[in-house]
Order: structure tokens, then sequence, then C-alpha cells
């Protein structure tokens, strides 16, 4: 019982990073499980439940990965645009 619910959740995530092209932060938000958790359920586990969805599942999270210095850059950005706003104040 327990297995086959770890396994409807690892294509529920599969599914949810597919449709909404969410990194792993996301889909632990989402799901209410920790990081770790999301991605070894959708590089380990999903592998031998869809090999189907665990392909595509892969390609965005090699998407995400090759961004995420861009999306960091842009939290920066964004935390000292803040600070500064709030000193010019």
């Amino acid at each position: 019982m327990k297995k086959r619910i770890i396994l409807s959740r690892c294509e529920r995530i599969g599914e949810y990073i597919i449709k909404k092209t969410a990194t792993v932060r996301d889909a632990a938000k989402k799901f209410g499980v920790s990081k770790s958790t999301v991605h070894k359920d959708v590089t380990e586990k999903l592998k031998s439940v869809n090999p189907n969805l665990y392909k595509s599942v892969r390609e965005v999270i090699e998407k995400n990965k090759a961004e995420r210095h861009l999306r960091g850059g842009a939290a920066t950005r964004e935390k000292y645009r803040t600070i500064r706003a709030i000193r010019g104040k």
C-alpha cells in the first residue's frame, strides 16, 4: 500500500514538473516534501515506474539546472534593488 502511494506521488510530481516546467524546489513546496525526496522520486523511482515520463522530466530538470545561475543572478539583483529602495526613502 505505502509503496503504491510513493510510486503514485512520483508520477504526480513528474507530471507537475512537466506541466509547470517547475523546479525541484517548486515541486517540493507544492507536494509538501523535501527537495531531496522530489529529486530521488523523479531521478530514481520514476525511471522504473514510467520511463517515458522520466525522460520528459529529466529534460525539464536539465533545462532548469542550466538556467539556475540566471535565476540566482536575478534574485540577487532584486535583493539589492530592494535594499537601495529602502535606503533611498
